[in-house]
């Protein structure tokens, strides 16, 4: 699926005049204040002292947008054949009728194509706000050129027509664009997925895992020199699988998970083998499913040769809403003691997801996203004391995409009192995912070209390879050794804005009206 224009601005739309920032031919330079997390120290009496503390950076954006690729390992499902119908469609400016209404294609539920940043004021003191894509120059899903494999063979024409995600009106526009599109043969290990998949499995890389390594190797390079791309990134969105187990030996290791390619050990997942590979490419590989594909061996690796990884499990539908409404809960000094949560879809996720094993992977990324939150308020939860929190994700064929979400919040009030609340969430699965694999993409891509170097430092250098700052699309999040997880979503999505203020030499919002 190739492009037929460019973005090829040198510098951002916006200008920031300030003798703090410096604009190039090929790059934004910022010298940054960086005002935050003051020093704590708590005494035998529980006496609290607070040592505020600051630290200058120079931060360098380059502004030059490569043209990128993006691969999806498991193309050919329903994430995969939407995200590549909906740029061709964006792309093509299609329309399609809806009852009465016309619908324009668009990117509506993406953080970087469709969200605002408030900038300050003008001045008449009105809020000026723009499209956080214009705060840095960054990659337009319209220009990206996507490939990738499957498990199963069918072309992204019948693929679109069997996910039916899409009206039948833009499924019909869109046919004639990806009938010709084919997934690359994909790695299949029945031990790690469910085996209902099996039928499904008829476009497999034969041999051993290393011979799969290879491959997979051998696609990446030919897919960046047949579209002459100067990035790839790697999303996977195939099926949830099984947790591996972490083996001495084996996957602890960056050597020892090498070696157990090599020598074709069980406990190396396919998903492994894929961000194996990216890694050995320097091509950006982001998990998209809950399973560990990231055991402690693949980090080890990705840190050696400093290339991003991100993960894990998009968060779209239900877990977005519990970190919403859980955050507001315990800010609000209301304590959460039950949630509970049941999911039905009819999609194949759904029917992977019927697998015990699978479902397990499953359940671990949705119940622990609360855990930071709960953790902030010693008052309303003792040392240990976490609110019953349950996770039912049931297979019904006849809902197809559509899932449904029903969430129940028991809390505690004022004076012993109790507060419910239920909820009832129609998600459409596909539609939510597409634009968060398009976020992932283009924030990951952009991250790549910013390097930063504190006060003093000669070299720049790259952020942790474990890109963390991307946990705002993610149920799971990856962060690196010693680093605190944060699922609360505002605090997320404050993180993403912030860094890109900073490459700007701007100073996050500090909300004192």
């Amino acid at each position: 699926l190739s492009t037929t224009s460019m973005d090829t601005r040198l510098h951002t739309t916006i200008q920031v005049d300030s003798e703090n920032v410096t604009y190039t031919e090929h790059h934004i330079i910022s010298e940054y204040e960086y005002r935050g997390n003051p020093e704590v120290t708590v005494d035998e009496d529980g006496g609290v002292k607070v040592k505020p503390r600051t630290a200058r950076y120079t931060f360098k954006t380059d502004t030059r947008v490569p043209r990128t690729g993006l691969m999806i390992v498991g193309w050919g499902g329903n994430n995969g054949s939407t995200i590549t119908g909906a740029i061709i469609a964006n792309r093509n400016a299609m329309t399609w009728h809806e009852k009465s209404d016309v619908v324009e294609s668009n990117y509506f539920g993406s953080l970087t194509q469709a969200s605002t940043v408030r900038l300050g004021y003008t001045s008449d003191g009105r809020d000026h706000f723009v499209m956080l894509k214009d705060l840095l120059p960054m990659v337009s899903p319209n220009d990206v050129v996507i490939g990738g494999w499957d498990i199963n063979g069918m072309n992204l024409a019948e693929a679109m027509e069997r996910a039916n995600v899409f009206e039948y009106e833009l499924q019909q526009q869109l046919a004639p664009h990806l009938a010709d599109l084919v997934p690359l043969p994909s790695v299949y290990d029945p031990d790690f997925i469910a085996a209902n998949q099996e039928a499904r499995a008829d476009n497999v890389i034969p041999g051993t895992k290393q011979d799969s390594l290879d491959q997979i190797r051998s696609d990446i390079q030919n897919f960046k020199a047949d579209n002459e791309l100067d990035k790839v990134v790697v999303i996977w969105s195939a099926n949830t699988e099984r947790f591996a187990d972490i083996i001495i030996g084996v996957n602890d290791t960056a050597d020892n998970v090498l070696a157990a390619v090599a020598n074709n050990e069980a406990e190396i997942s396919p998903s492994s083998i894929f961000a194996i590979a990216c890694i050995l490419e320097g091509s950006i590989f982001i998990n998209g499913s809950p399973q560990n594909t990231f055991v402690p061996g693949v980090i080890e690796l990705a840190e050696r040769h400093q290339v991003y990884i991100g993960g894990d499990d998009f968060k779209s539908g239900q877990t977005k809403i519990k970190s919403v409404l859980v955050d507001f809960l315990v800010s609000a000094g209301i304590k959460p003691v039950s949630i509970t949560s049941y999911n039905h879809l009819g999609n194949n996720d759904g029917k992977n997801l019927s697998a015990p094993k699978q479902f397990r992977s499953k359940e671990i990324s949705k119940s622990n996203v609360v855990d930071d939150m709960v953790e902030s308020n010693e008052y309303l939860y003792k040392q240990g004391e976490h609110p019953d929190h349950t996770v039912v994700i049931k297979y019904v064929p006849a809902v197809g995409d559509s899932k449904r979400a029903m969430d129940e919040y028991i809390s505690e009030i004022f004076m012993g009192g109790k507060n419910t609340i239920s909820m009832h969430n129609t998600c459409e699965d596909s539609l939510l995912a597409a634009p968060l694999i398009i976020d992932l993409l283009v924030l990951a891509e952009l991250f790549d070209r910013i390097e930063f170097k504190p006060e003093g430092a000669e070299e720049f250098q790259s952020f942790n390879a474990v890109l963390s700052v991307l946990s705002y699309l993610l149920k799971a999040p990856l962060v690196p050794d010693n680093t605190p997880v944060v699922n609360a979503l505002f605090r997320q999505r404050a993180c993403i804005e912030n860094i890109m203020k900073a490459c700007l030499g701007l100073h996050p919002e500090d909300h004192m009206l």
